[in-house]
């Protein structure tokens, strides 16, 4: 399973550091606390200076490239995790201290930086080939997991007398001691070669098969043996026909590189025309504005400078892979 998207306390929370006044935020029994007492407070705080260059961050995005990211995508990216978690989701969103609104600004906000990431890259023809050769479709399958191995290969005898999805599925519901998926027949999210949580063995094993096999030997991992069904496997095809998804892979790539976000980031703050109207923030940018300028190709934007100490502007718009406070993964053969 993907890890979730989890934007840091810069994206989610909605404090307005411009609008301050004598307005109260908080009674006591000593006094009242005011919106400029609290302003002056946070600022001088590392969590409140974060706050502000993610607002600023967001705003020049917003500008640039608001018009690229569409309510529906948003709503598609929501609903994706949405339904990952199913019946757990809003019990999942409360633990990571967020609601559906907070969730779904942290995506947009993910989705700004990728489009800035987009148009600060060029994709070459040898990039696109190297990329390729990594390649697995989005393919979907089941298991059955065990402890034993003996168990294992019991259960491949009972499919090389009844391979079909049906027994398959039973068999599952019947023997893997994987509580996650064994009530669906041990069906696991739809992956492909740029999943991360599964287990390299496992992932091979699952990649080798045609749609409609099933592993003839257990796949050993650390969660025990594994009997792997394939349920759909489209096959690799030809390169020219996922030119697209080779290059959405490049720029996830890019978009887990922390020198590659800082380098976008920086270049993004220098083109906003930031003025910052306290001088007890004037260097609040300083860590940004002072890297050199964003590569454009994946094999040189290695090479950009990124400063030592890493803020929390490039971590809180990283994407899938990156923000981030992550959720339990809910299968066991990961």
């Amino acid at each position: 399973m993907k890890k979730w998207l989890v934007a840091c306390a810069g994206v989610l929370m909605t404090l307005s550091l411009s609008a301050c006044s004598s307005k109260t935020v908080a009674t006591t029994s000593g006094g009242k606390i005011t919106e400029s007492q609290y302003y002056d407070s946070m600022k001088k705080t590392s969590s409140g200076k974060q706050i502000l260059q993610q607002m600023i961050l967001d705003k020049i995005l917003e500008g640039k490239y608001g018009d690229k990211v569409t309510d529906k995508m948003v709503n598609k990216e929501y609903n994706k995790y949405k339904k990952q978690y199913g019946s757990s989701f809003s019990a999942v969103l409360s633990q990571n201290g967020l609601t559906a609104s907070a969730f779904k600004k942290s995506i947009r906000s993910n989705l700004l930086l990728r489009q800035a990431v987009i148009a600060n890259t060029k994709i070459t023809d040898a990039q696109l080939k190297k990329q390729w050769k990594s390649y697995e479709p989005t393919i979907t399958v089941a298991q059955i997991l065990v402890s034993n191995e003996d168990e294992a290969k019991s259960i491949i005898e009972d499919l090389n007398k009844d391979g079909s999805w049906k027994n398959f599925k039973k068999l599952a519901k019947e023997k893997s001691i994987d509580d996650s998926t064994k009530n669906d027949g041990g069906k696991l999210p739809s992956f492909n070669n740029t999943d991360t949580s599964l287990d390299s063995t496992f992932k091979k094993a699952a990649f080798a098969l045609k749609q409609g096999e099933y592993t003839k030997e257990p796949v050993k991992t650390s969660y025990g043996y594994h009997i792997i069904y394939s349920i759909k496997n489209p096959g690799k095809g030809k390169m020219s026909d996922h030119t697209q998804e080779l290059k959405d892979q490049i720029i996830d790539e890019k978009l887990n590189d922390s020198a590659t976000l800082q380098a976008v980031i920086s270049k993004e703050f220098k083109e906003g025309n930031v003025s910052i109207k306290d001088s007890d923030l004037k260097d609040i940018l300083a860590d940004y504005l002072s890297t050199s300028s964003v590569t454009t190709s994946s094999s040189s934007s290695k090479k950009s400078s990124s400063s030592k100490k890493e803020s929390s502007s490039s971590e809180a718009s990283s994407s899938e892979s990156s923000s981030e406070s992550s959720v339990a993964d809910s299968s066991s053969a990961e």
